[in-house]
């Protein structure tokens, strides 16, 4: 290969081969940092809404009761209580619907400062119809809860 001329200036071979290497270089750290983002904040509150609620869809319902917020520190038999509610809550559905058959998320809006967010989800039902929900969701410890 020839020399190239740049004005009075002779750029050798080896000098190409360790540009290019150089720019390789510099496009694959770019490609590494670009991969190694923090997931976005109104994902992940959206994410873990609909897990609380497929939790429910497949009759997980102490799962589902443990998705909100500080059902830690509540007596065993309000517990109870809530998984009850669960279980009835989609036999109702099941009647009035004929049962959820899939939920969507919408949209979500997280405000940081505050660690609450508002999950905007979408029942399709087994009727056909389908509904729109809001569920507020409180962040703590990185993990998000339902209200």
């Amino acid at each position: 290969m020839a020399y190239a001329r740049m004005s009075h200036q002779r750029v050798y071979p080896s000098e190409i081969i360790f540009m290019r290497a150089l720019l390789f270089i510099f496009l694959l750290l770019l490609t590494v940092m670009g991969c190694t983002s923090t997931p976005n904040v109104n994902e992940v509150a959206a994410r873990s809404a609909k897990q609380y609620y497929k939790y429910l869809l497949t009759g997980q319902y102490e799962s589902f009761v443990d998705g909100k917020y500080r059902t830690d520190q509540i007596p065993s038999s309000y517990r109870n209580q809530l998984v009850d509610n669960a279980k009835m809550y989609m036999a109702q559905q099941e009647q009035d619907h004929r049962g959820i058959k899939d939920v969507r998320i919408v949209n979500a809006k997280v405000d940081t400062s505050r660690h609450v967010a508002n999950v905007f989800l979408v029942f399709a039902y087994g009727d056909s119809t389908s509904e729109e929900i809001v569920v507020p969701m409180v962040e703590k410890d990185n993990v998000w809860y339902m209200k």
